[in-house]
């Protein structure tokens, strides 16, 4: 709908007349005022394409021209040390957990605020990912000191179902919590980290799946 929006405004009609050169001058637009991505511009092509296909029910004009060429860049990497650092300034023992358990198996985001109890394998020293990325199902390597930091944080609350449950509400407690924290408030308390702990590198709470996966090859592991 945003970007159906701001055709409109750019256009100054109906986004349904317009016509192939006006999309073309608006897809250019966007690249030279905010400098569009790829992955950007697929987002946009793709919410045109189902509104004319599905909503208009009628054929979507080919615009691959507009498409940004792909960029090939080298994601941002946190030594060990900085990793440390970042988290020994996270000030709430929750997301201090959570940020360690990002790190410390790899996780993204979305995968390590939605853990749940029962997918802590201790006799294997495994913890499973149930819907990640892709809808796919995994198993994941559990080092023992992040185990004991996850077993330290449930006794904090006793939730039955989430590691990481989100503040209750009023009269509630932490063990009937219904979600989990939201993804929105670990990546604030990671960014006020970073700025804490003085690393000036453009780091997010992804960067810690990227630095995960360098030390483990830089360890040597397969």
């Amino acid at each position: 709908m945003r970007y159906i929006e701001q055709l409109t405004a750019f256009t100054g009609k109906s986004p349904e007349l317009t016509t192939d050169e006006e999309f073309r001058q608006f897809f250019l637009a966007l690249h030279r005022v905010r400098g569009l991505s790829r992955s950007t511009a697929t987002v946009a092509i793709a919410a045109f394409t189902f509104f004319f296909e599905v909503t208009l029910q009628r054929p979507w004009p080919r615009l691959d021209l507009v498409r940004p060429r792909p960029t090939q860049t080298l994601p941002v990497i946190l030594s060990v040390e900085e990793v440390w650092r970042i988290l020994d300034h996270i000030d709430r023992p929750t997301y201090y957990a959570c940020l360690a358990t990002i790190y410390t198996c790899g996780l993204r985001i979305s995968e390590g605020v939605t853990l749940q109890v029962s997918w802590i394998d201790s006799a294997r020293m495994q913890l499973q990912i149930r819907g990640g990325k892709g809808l796919k199902d995994r198993y994941i390597p559990l080092p023992p000191r992040t185990l004991t930091l996850l077993r330290r944080q449930w006794l904090t609350h006793r939730n039955p179902v989430w590691l990481f449950p989100a503040r209750p509400r009023a009269g509630m407690k932490h063990h009937s919590a219904p979600v989990p924290i939201h993804a929105g408030g670990v990546r604030e308390a990671f960014r006020d980290a970073l700025t804490r702990a003085g690393v000036r590198k453009h780091a997010t709470v992804h960067t810690l799946r990227h630095s995960w996966a360098t030390h483990l090859l830089e360890a040597g592991v397969n």
